[in-house]
């Protein structure tokens, strides 16, 4: 009771207090050595024992789970929407007209995803790093192109906007992913909820996780689901090949990070995404510096690559490692019920 006081005078209900002793290593079996089956017992007496700040307010265990509002889902629907306009933008137009609807294009897709990560399901506690986000993005937009045009000899010239032209673009993935922004906010608030609720009818730490594991696959499977049917739909409407291994495990990757975000497990996330960027930058420079006399070496096993997997293959396999890493470590983060308890230890998503 000494030792956490202070979080028992802060929480709100039991559950918070619950959290807050697993993020401290107290377990079941330590709870038994105070005569209590569990920590959620244990977590409830202390809650009763100590005095607290408007004392009035009642428990919250039995409150139904806040209903969202609409407004995070128009805001999930805001990228994809303004990625689509973009597109149709670029296809219509030539010279400077084209420029400028990239730049204004690109501006109001970034300024919609910010507005989404910074409010609703996909909205973390604390602050995430966003510059490797936009480079493995960016590579998904460019990098096979310069990749090809780079073990050719090339590139020739700037990218134009198109897949044919002398610097490739490949638009198709990055408009799936723009439209996946909404699945993608859908199923973390779906697993939000639904693990809160888990929260609430556990009677212990290991009966908890048992029974948020399947609700992580699900919402993982159903996100995955989801931008494989955009992904063909985008090829198909925009003339250009689904490149569905590296978007597929892009998105998974992108998907897992954020969710660890929200949850509060901010640094697992970001070191994996800054190896997974790096590697792709890597891979890129390796074949450059493999033009100067006597550096042919350093791009033999970028040009193995190529030549077995083809371009695909390096964004495949960085993004696909990245991604199993994470989801090996969401298994074991995001089933904890400090996950899933707004304590200061353990920010959490809730619906705004």
């Amino acid at each position: 009771m000494h030792r956490h006081r202070e979080l028992c005078e802060r929480a709100v209900d039991p559950l918070e207090i619950a959290a807050g002793l697993e993020a401290h290593g107290v377990t079941d079996r330590t709870a038994a050595r105070f005569r209590h089956r569990d920590v959620f017992s244990l977590a409830e007496e202390m809650y009763a024992r100590v005095p607290r700040d408007g004392d009035t307010l009642a428990p919250r265990a039995d409150a139904p789970t806040p209903r969202p509002g609409t407004a995070w889902i128009i805001l999930a629907l805001l990228p994809g929407a303004l990625c689509a306009a973009t597109v149709a933008g670029l296809r219509l137009t030539e010279g400077r007209p084209r420029l400028i609807a990239a730049f204004v294009g690109t501006l109001a897709v970034t300024l919609a995803l910010g507005a989404v990560l910074r409010r609703g399901p996909l909205s973390a506690a604390k602050r995430t790093t966003s510059t490797w986000t936009c480079w493995l993005v960016g590579y998904a937009l460019l990098g096979d192109g310069l990749l090809r045009s780079a073990v050719g000899g090339g590139p020739d010239g700037l990218p134009d906007g198109t897949a044919d032209g002398p610097w490739p673009v490949t638009v198709a993935p990055v408009l799936a992913l723009a439209l996946s922004c909404a699945p993608a906010a859908g199923c973390a608030h779906l697993f939000a909820v639904r693990a809160r609720r888990r929260l609430r009818s556990s009677r212990g730490l290991a009966d908890f996780s048992a029974s948020v594991r399947p609700l992580l696959l699900g919402a993982f499977a159903l996100y995955m689901g989801a931008l494989a049917l955009l992904l063909p739909l985008t090829g198909a409407v925009l003339g250009e090949p689904a490149a569905l291994p590296q978007a597929l495990t892009l998105g998974a990757l992108l998907l897992l990070a954020r969710l660890l975000g929200v949850h509060g497990h901010v640094h697992a996330a970001t070191l994996v995404l800054t190896t997974t960027a790096a590697t792709e930058a890597a891979a890129l420079s390796t074949l450059f510096a493999g033009r100067l006399p006597g550096c042919g070496f350093l791009a033999a096993p970028v040009e193995a690559v190529v030549a077995a997997c083809g371009p695909a293959g390096v964004p495949t396999a960085a993004c696909g490692i990245g991604a199993l890493t994470l989801l090996v470590h969401a298994w074991r983060r995001l089933t904890t019920a400090s996950a899933h308890a707004p304590t200061e230890h353990a920010p959490t998503e809730h619906a705004r």
